[in-house]
């Protein structure tokens, strides 16, 4: 008998039920929550390119170069380190791109496996929560931007608030138009913007700021400036959108590469000239500054490229939030939106108080950290089964539902919380923890992880794949004592 048959049986409020039930798992494998993205319906890499390119290059980048200029750090210290950081940043996101490329699922999904009932609720939360201060911080940003070129005499924090709330009406209402807008048109015009600006100041600055002294060592520069490179630009869930992408490992390089170059070397590079050669390292004067530098004054041509560059940053906070909010508790997509946009809003209004520079170092500190180190777990997952046990992981298989889980998985949870403690006690982000603000605070948490992993992981399926052969050969020793009991009665 069928389910809907069934549900007849037992009344109409059951067969209300039933088909309430039906509507919302067909919903949840439309939009492919945890169901694999089928191939026909995967992006090229010019697509997932441009996504990208939108997702990393963001005024703040441009921005954070005139605070380390007022740090007192020198142009070359900087190339360096942001290149340095770029290439770490690769070296885990190309992988992290593949989970989701290569298994078509979600970052909640891939996380289920791997941490259990509980576990995955505890990644996916954190996840919300770092997504959620981002999004008050560029409803932040957005709002100081604005004064700085308009001098309005308005409340930072009511306008916070307010570019919190329409940042949310693109998803909440589900029109494409202004998401396609931000990516064809405000990307490339923010990319023109900042690189005719480097390309115009390059000739400006003298040959003597690459060969500069300062006080601030190359140790000290990299720590703080691999923080931001990484925590701005690492994603974390990175899953959830390559899964919409190719199963190539050059169809997410190569976009990677360009993504990053543009938005996490020659904007923070022309961030830290301009504020060289002008003196300018405050953020609302800075943004002004860029503007009538690059458009004569013309404020309103600013205004239009940052607010479709943060709507758009935001837009993909917003579907990096729904995504994993669904992993917490099925429902409408409306229902969520209204939620984070509410949290997002009363995060910018918290963020006000504190100021945009000390909010953007002190999330980007947290971010590389928290978010990131979870999908660190899972490829290692893969490779203690694919490379070790010669198996597919089970992670990329079907999506298990939370009741069919432990709690939570031993190894996975005690090298979550190495690799966070390690990363969030090298990041400085706690006051009184500034002495072991020292090395690469995301590169140190996800070694750790990956280190604490692979042998509690080895031990535990070495464990379970006993258990299992011990509980086999006792099914097959049953049967054969039954028959010799029966034998000797009849003897």
């Amino acid at each position: 008998m069928t389910r809907l048959a069934r549900a007849r049986r037992k009344g109409p409020s059951k067969l209300y039920q039933t088909r309430k039930n039906a509507r919302k798992r067909a919903s949840a494998d439309t939009e492919y929550a945890f169901t694999p993205v089928p191939e026909e319906e995967r992006q090229g890499p010019f697509t997932m390119g441009l996504l990208w390119i939108t997702m990393v290059t963001a005024f703040p980048a441009v921005l954070i170069g005139f605070e380390w200029c007022k740090q007192g750090f020198t142009l070359s210290q900087v190339l360096l380190c942001t290149l340095l950081s770029c290439g770490i940043l690769l070296a885990y996101a190309i992988p992290a791109s593949q989970l989701g490329a290569v298994s078509g699922l979600s970052y909640a999904a891939l996380s289920r496996s791997v941490f259990g009932q509980w576990g995955s609720k505890i990644v996916t939360f954190n996840l919300i929560m770092i997504f959620i201060a981002w999004y008050g911080l560029a409803a932040l940003f957005m709002a100081d931007g604005l004064e700085g070129l308009f001098h309005w005499k308005a409340p930072m924090m009511i306008l916070s608030v307010g570019f919190a709330f329409l940042m949310a009406m693109n998803n909440f209402f589900g029109f494409k138009g202004v998401a396609n807008f931000a990516r064809f048109f405000a990307a490339p015009v923010l990319i023109i913007w900042v690189t005719y600006t480097f390309l115009k100041t390059v000739p400006a600055c003298p040959s003597s700021v690459l060969v500069e002294v300062t006080h601030k060592s190359f140790a000290c520069a990299l720590t703080t400036i691999s923080t931001f490179i990484i925590g701005f630009a690492v994603w974390g869930n990175e899953a959830d959108y390559w899964r919409f992408s190719k199963p190539k490992v050059r169809n997410a390089a190569l976009p990677l590469l360009i993504a990053l170059l543009i938005g996490q070397v020659i904007f923070p590079c022309t961030g830290f000239m301009v504020a060289k050669l002008t003196g300018v390292t405050d953020y609302g004067a800075a943004t002004s500054l860029m503007n009538n530098y690059s458009f004569g004054g013309l404020a309103i041509l600013g205004a239009i490229v940052l607010m479709a560059n943060y709507f758009a940053a935001n837009d993909s906070n917003l579907f990096g939030s729904v995504s994993a909010c669904e992993n917490l508790k099925a429902w409408s997509h409306r229902g969520w939106v209204a939620v984070l946009a509410i949290l997002g809003a009363a995060m910018a209004a918290w963020l006000s108080v504190s100021g945009a520079a000390k909010s953007l170092e002190a999330i980007a500190s947290l971010n590389c950290v928290i978010v990131p180190t979870p999908t660190i777990i899972v490829l290692a997952e893969w490779f203690v089964m694919k490379k070790i046990f010669l198996r597919d992981p089970e992670c990329f298989g079907r999506v298990p539902e939370l009741g069919e889980l432990p709690r939570f998985k031993t190894a996975a949870m005690v090298a979550l919380i190495s690799g966070i403690g390690v990363g969030v006690a090298t990041s400085g982000a706690i006051p009184g923890t500034e002495f072991l603000h020292v090395g690469v605070c995301a590169l140190q948490a996800w070694i750790t992880a990956f280190a604490v992993y692979v042998p509690l992981r080895y031990i535990e399926f070495r464990r379970d794949y006993e258990m299992r052969v011990q509980n086999l050969s006792l099914l097959v020793a049953i049967p054969i004592e039954s028959v010799y009991s029966q034998e000797a009665q009849r003897s």
